[in-house]
């Protein structure tokens, strides 16, 4: 445990940006493409599939960052002033200031939606995408379905506990003002202009985010390379030891398609 507590504490780093929060992050040199992890709603880069994802690439010789979103994990900023357009940025200024060349995101749950917004954004620096359990739209879609009564409370109260199994509270507090903002960021509604490779990976015991997310953003990409990935017994967090193996190889075969490709 001791020799995990320093290799998560000895090797953060801090991209410092003037006029935003610093965001902290872990960089592995190596060549291209590289792979970028970007963690789930309240998460933060020490998880289980980041890790996992560190490790291949390092075995591999092959360039790897994971980093906390702004008011998440070492992150400067505080969560209650962010925004799902604040948290796109941060993914924009990783891919902008800390690679070069193209680059592998693997988004989880918000983490996917950001990566659409990412690759709409990059589409000559982003070369391909996995998804696990996308949520894409996912925040907007679950307050609408609220009833009326709930959703002006919300409104009124300026806080929505939004329900969670994934800490003691039982919920996570997002401010109205974050709902609000996320509709701005909805990609579902309409054709979303991505056309490199993608692997999409869902489990079917989703709790969280309905596997059926996925199938909406196969359908809505421009992409023709697309595979959606379901798991029967698969849950939110995807972190089984042979979920991690079919994340990993997934990010394998897109390393070895886009060196074909190239």
């Amino acid at each position: 445990l001791f020799l995990l507590v320093c290799r998560l504490k000895s090797s953060i780093s801090f991209l410092t940006r003037p006029d935003r929060p610093n965001l902290a992050y872990h960089k592995l040199k190596g060549r291209n493409p590289g792979v970028i992890f970007l963690p789930g709603l309240n998460s933060n880069m020490n998880g289980q599939k980041a890790m996992a994802l560190e490790d291949f690439c390092n075995s591999l010789g092959h360039a790897f960052i994971r980093f906390d979103y702004t008011g998440c994990g070492s992150s400067d900023g505080k969560f209650e002033d962010c925004t799902v357009g604040k948290w796109r940025k941060d993914v924009l200024s990783v891919l902008d200031e800390l690679t070069d060349g193209p680059q592998i995101l693997v988004g989880s749950s918000l983490g996917g939606w950001l990566m659409l917004h990412a690759a709409i954004a990059r589409p000559d620096k982003v070369a391909a995408l996995v998804g696990v359990a996308v949520a894409a739209d996912y925040l907007v879609t679950t307050f609408k379905k609220l009833p009326i009564e709930a959703q002006k409370e919300i409104e009124e109260k300026g806080e929505w506990k939004f329900p969670t199994k994934h800490n003691e509270e039982g919920y996570y507090s997002l401010t109205y003002d974050l709902i609000r903002e996320a509709e701005n960021h909805c990609v579902l509604n309409s054709p979303i202009p991505i056309t490199c490779p993608i692997r999409l990976i869902h489990g079917m015991k989703d709790d969280d985010v309905p596997w059926q997310i996925s199938m909406q953003v196969a359908d809505r990409v421009l992409s023709k390379d697309v595979d959606v990935i379901l798991r029967k017994t698969g849950q939110h967090r995807m972190s089984e030891k042979e979920d991690t193996k079919l994340l990993v190889n997934t990010v394998d075969d897109l390393i070895d398609k886009l060196a074909t490709l190239a």
